[in-house]
């Protein structure tokens, strides 16, 4: 599902409750063109001393030869599943570093579960069907929103320091800006995203290879 809330609305800290302060703030996004899919991540990350992140249950599935959802960002520690709700056979695989997975090939109706333990953004693929791609952000943290179409964004943040950061998949790098939240609403500085550079360039399989001609056709647009 697509992330638009905030993952934790309060946390213990020192052994009391400490209530969460709403910030917000916008993100604008360097481009070519207008892209109406584009999903902007951002995410505050505590500086100090602060409580491990809060893992959870996730679902990345497989539908219409397509990931839905195709950006999902969880905190590090969580469990994602992969069901395969097609009528035909996938094989969820990912290269990315530290922590390369190959779930195998499985049946319509079959899921595969694996935690994520590093931090990172995985790139996932199928290595049946070269359309088929998602982007799984494991973070080192459990405030995580999702910007709307505007760029505007909440995220419900305890009082302290942060280091705030916007993410989409067309940027070379997040945008990042240092946050303080005391006790009253905090107006974040504008966080501003560069995809003016980006180039798609098509993956391989998971040995590596091209894809057979054959698994183009009939890719779905």
């Amino acid at each position: 599902m697509r992330i638009s809330r905030l993952l934790s609305l309060f946390v213990l800290w020192s052994g009391s409750a400490v209530f969460a302060v709403e910030v917000t703030g916008s993100v604008k996004v360097l481009q070519g063109s207008e892209d109406r899919g584009r999903v902007i991540v951002v995410y505050a990350e505590p500086s100090g001393e602060h409580e491990a992140p809060k893992p959870g249950h996730y679902d990345l599935k497989q539908e219409r030869k397509t990931f839905i959802p195709h950006v999902l960002a969880v905190p590090v520690g969580s469990t994602v599943s992969f069901p395969n709700d097609d009528p035909i056979f996938h094989n969820v695989f990912s290269l990315t570093r530290p922590g390369p997975f190959d779930l195998g090939l499985y049946r319509a109706g079959d899921s595969k579960t694996r935690i994520f333990t590093k931090p990172a953004i995985y790139r996932v693929f199928c290595n049946i069907h070269p359309q088929m791609s998602a982007l799984l952000l494991v973070l080192p943290t459990s405030f995580i929103a999702e910007a709307n179409r505007n760029g505007a964004y909440r995220l419900d943040l305890p009082p302290g320091r942060y280091r705030l950061s916007a993410w989409s998949e067309r940027s070379e790098q997040p945008a990042t800006e240092d946050l303080s939240v005391e006790s009253s609403p905090v107006s974040a500085p504008e966080l501003t995203l560069d995809e003016s550079k980006f180039v798609e360039v098509l993956h391989k399989n998971k040995y590596g290879q091209e894809y057979p001609a054959s698994a183009y056709e009939g890719r779905r647009r």
